[in-house]
């Protein structure tokens, strides 16, 4: 078991850069900082194939049983590097040195995995024999699709124990648009009813990744759709934290990668300021 000793950038979220099986930390654009990832998914396998993804050889299909005692000793092993070490001045950047969160995300639905809610609470008490509990978010990165299942229930109130917060992902609002962006036969009212679901249990946010494909942004009518879709979330889902905006940061390695390119200067802003103006936080990433 190692530790990155290569330099961290915003634009390298390689799984890999530890040389550990879960366990991998990013700079994130986001989180401000250093979020330390867990990955559930090291089958590079996700229900969904989402066209701006980039994880390699993606293919359909759920986690793999996870190795719950590995997985701690990988992520005892980056806590100490990162609180005791010198990881932070070896490889992270100046004004990113700061540990944001553990993050359940990685290389599919981390949700796919029936372990899910054990490895939640074993971040927690991990965190919590570091003396990092309450400091250090615990963030869960969904597509949402499996808020049915009592495992994931379970999970979801076991994250709302520590703290945690779900990132819902809603990329689309009409079932054309998710048919495109998110390669999955999904109605968005169903989706809506998933993300009501979610937010009931653990604090949501929602997420919703942006850009131009074949040289031009969504459609309107799209758009209109989306903000629509927001006016009914702010109304309905009183406990909705606010939404999460943001574009391309990294190459996406699907077949579709030549199509996708960033949408043009000022566009997430505009859009941020009309769902603001619904009474919804926003958040923005170019």
């Amino acid at each position: 078991m190692r530790s990155s000793s290569r330099p961290l950038t915003v634009a390298n979220h390689d799984r890999d850069i530890a040389g550990m099986t879960y366990v991998y930390p990013v700079v994130s654009r986001r989180a401000g900082g250093v979020s330390l990832g867990i990955n559930l998914n090291p089958n590079n396998a996700c229900n969904w194939r989402c066209i701006y993804c980039q994880v390699p050889a993606l293919q359909r299909g759920g986690a793999p049983p996870i190795d719950l005692a590995q997985l701690e000793r990988e992520l005892r092993h980056m806590l100490t590097d990162i609180t005791r070490g010198d990881f932070m001045t070896r490889v992270v950047p100046e004004g990113m040195r700061r540990l944001n969160d553990v993050a359940l995300s990685g290389n599919g639905e981390p949700t796919s995995a029936v372990e899910f809610p054990a490895v939640v609470h074993l971040v927690g008490q991990v965190l919590t024999e570091f003396g990092l509990a309450g400091q250090t978010k615990v963030v869960l990165i969904t597509n949402g699709s499996l808020a049915g299942k009592p495992w994931v229930r379970s999970g979801l109130r076991a994250m709302s124990e520590l703290n945690g917060e779900a990132w819902f992902k809603f990329d689309r609002a009409t079932r054309q648009g998710l048919a495109l962006v998110n390669d999955t036969r999904t109605d968005p009212e169903v989706h809506f009813r998933r993300l009501a679901q979610v937010a009931g249990l653990c604090p949501t946010w929602i997420q919703t990744c942006l850009f131009s494909l074949d040289g031009a942004p969504p459609e309107p009518a799209e758009t209109k759709a989306y903000v629509a879709l927001m006016k009914r979330a702010r109304a309905e889902i009183p406990t909705l934290r606010g939404v999460l905006l943001y574009g391309l940061a990294r190459p996406s390695l699907q077949a579709e990668a030549p199509r996708l390119s960033p949408l043009p200067e000022g566009w997430l802003d505009s859009l941020g300021k009309r769902i603001q103006a619904l009474g919804l936080p926003v958040r923005i990433t170019p």
